[in-house]
């Protein structure tokens, strides 16, 4: 309890100022260290050919994003396909195999860092520190530019200033300058923060080297090994950026269960920690981002409370429950760390997209099992870096709409009106998820060949379901009864890790849009009050119906009977 209380207080007394910091970078304003940073970012407009200060339309910059995508998974694939020819690779790792690289460079690509392998064993130093850890630190910026540009066209675009004085927007909104978008948050607020993660981690005892690992002779001759290599490299790094960048792949396979990439009770805190603060901070950055102070009340207390639900409910769940006490619940956690903190990081992990562990999710009890894909299902509790909020827009349009419908009023968000158009795109977002999940979960769940579970039972529909959860949400945690380094869950992840992220990044910027060419009306007594408690529950129960209760049936067949059958015991 002691860690669930310190852990919130943290985010929150270091999310406000992280979020007014990162709102100014946002703008795109002035700031103290522009000549500073300006150094790093000028040769990396020179070397794109592109002008910060040319603005886009919502078409241009979507356009971007996917350009950048597509030439960053192309080389990322390359270099995994190659590795046992490139340099840095002390220990003689192979070459991916196609289809496991194509899931590796997708699922990276996509902030998701689902991994099928062992990052210990399949991949090599430089593999790792270039192609790894670089998306891990550009791909979360992508997410926070889309969300940035979508603000801004839900409030009618930017304005023309100084800092915008080339303004091509084909007679669209201005909704900002992609490339400025990704490359200042990521120069000025995320590499400094990992650097001081980085630092604080190794400082700890987490590893930070580029040579080979040690040899070390096993203490049991029973074993039948001569002598054990253990494996090194740039742990800490990657750590710091796997946990604040919400990407959550780990160097070793069991992630941060591990003593090398998690290995005393501060450093745990740290990473825990981690998960959350800069979601919290983009919480707090929408008030000063957008000029509308109770906007922030209204996103912050809603994630707040969804959050202390899922985290309080986890920890219940997995240490006071009826069924905690039994002792195979155990299986897949370090003692060190023990239940609750074990419960606590699930259910952050989950409520961002960011996916690292502590403990086996396989192995939570099947309430904790069924909080975890909740918070997936939902994506917008405190969400990944930019898609978080981005889904978050989502569900508030949609009700805004609803209760446009129930109140007989015009539906209409910052004086502009949501029409036929933007209800549309809504619906076939929200359609997308249902489709995908439950057709894919079916056809898996049909062909035993494919399925390769390691339990047939109830838990073994978690553990499917789970896994393209875990992938549609680009969260990339799993029950790990599976065996995934397949070319049908290789294929299949890949292409639902893919329509988790696309769409929702990209349709909500279209909506933002579509609004930002209408008129403002200004707001008088007829106008729907958004940032209100009462909308605020309205809100949190639209998310419960349209992520929870269409699932209800495979939430059943899986963890609530998974749960029923254990307390039977």
């Amino acid at each position: 309890m002691t860690e669930f209380l310190l852990v919130f207080a943290l985010a929150i007394a270091l999310g406000w100022p992280l979020g007014r910091y990162l709102a100014a970078v946002m703008r795109g304003a002035p700031m103290r260290g522009d000549r500073l940073f300006g150094l790093i970012e000028r040769p990396l407009y020179a070397l794109l050919g592109v002008d910060p200060s040319r603005g886009m339309g919502w078409k241009v910059y979507a356009k971007a994003f996917l350009l950048s995508n597509l030439v960053l998974g192309v080389i990322v694939w390359v270099v995994l396909m190659t590795q046992a020819w490139l340099p840095l690779n002390p220990n003689g790792i192979p070459n991916m195999r196609w289809d496991l690289a194509l899931h590796t460079m997708v699922s990276f690509l996509t902030n998701t860092n689902q991994q099928h392998y062992s990052g210990q064993a399949q991949l090599s130093y430089l593999a790792h520190a270039s192609a790894i850890v670089g998306l891990q630190v550009i791909t979360p910026m992508m997410g926070l530019a889309l969300v940035a540009a979508t603000l801004r066209g839900l409030f009618g675009g930017r304005e023309k200033s100084a800092t915008t004085t080339d303004i091509t927007t084909n007679g669209a909104a201005d909704v900002g300058n992609y490339w400025a978008d990704v490359i200042r948050p990521a120069v000025r607020f995320l590499l400094p923060l990992c650097l001081v993660w980085s630092l604080a981690l190794t400082g700890q005892g987490v590893p930070a080297t580029l040579q080979g690992g040690p040899v070390a002779t096993p203490i049991d001759a029973s074993a039948q090994m001569a002598e054990q290599k253990i494996p090194l490299g740039p742990v800490a790094p990657m750590v710091a950026i796997k946990q604040l960048g919400t990407n959550g792949g780990g160097w070793y396979g069991p992630n941060s269960a591990v003593p090398l990439e998690n290995p005393t009770p501060f450093s745990n805190l740290l990473e825990t920690l981690a998960l959350v603060l800069i979601p919290v901070s983009i919480a707090f950055m929408v008030g000063s981002f957008t000029g509308r102070r109770k906007f922030t009340a209204l996103v912050f207390g809603t994630m707040l409370t969804m959050s202390l639900v899922s985290a309080g409910t986890a920890v219940w769940s997995e240490s006071l429950s009826g069924t905690s006490s039994d002792i195979a619940l155990m299986e897949g956690k370090e003692v060190r760390f023990g239940a609750g903190p074990s419960a606590l990081w699930a259910a952050f992990t989950t409520q961002t997209s960011n996916g690292s562990v502590n403990a086996m999710h396989d192995s939570l009890a099947p309430l904790t099992g069924l909080v975890t894909i909740s918070n997936m299902l939902v994506n917008a509790i405190w969400g990944g870096v930019g898609c978080g909020l981005q889904q978050f827009l989502v569900y508030l349009l949609l009700s805004v709409f609803l209760a446009g419908l129930m109140t007989g009023r015009t539906p209409e968000l910052f004086g502009r009106k949501i029409e036929a158009h933007e209800v549309k795109l809504l619906a076939a977002l929200v359609l997308l998820q249902p489709l995908a999940l439950l057709t894919f979960t079916a056809i898996t769940l049909a062909v035993p060949s494919i399925t390769g579970n390691s339990n047939p039972s109830f838990h073994g529909i978690s553990q499917v379901f789970y896994e393209y959860v875990s992938a549609f949400a680009n969260n990339g945690s799993g029950f790990e009864g599976l065996g995934d380094a397949t070319y049908w869950w290789n294929l299949s992840a890949s292409l639902m890790l893919a329509l988790g992220r696309y769409p929702a990044l990209i349709i909500p910027l279209a909506i933002a849009g579509s609004l930002a060419r209408k008129r403002a009306t200004p707001e008088g007594p007829g106008t729907l009050k958004v940032e209100t408690p009462t909308f605020a529950l309205t809100l949190i129960a639209v998310v419960v119906i349209l992520t929870l209760l269409q699932f209800m049936p495979v939430l059943v067949l899986g963890p609530v009977a998974d749960h029923l059958a254990l307390s039977a015991l």
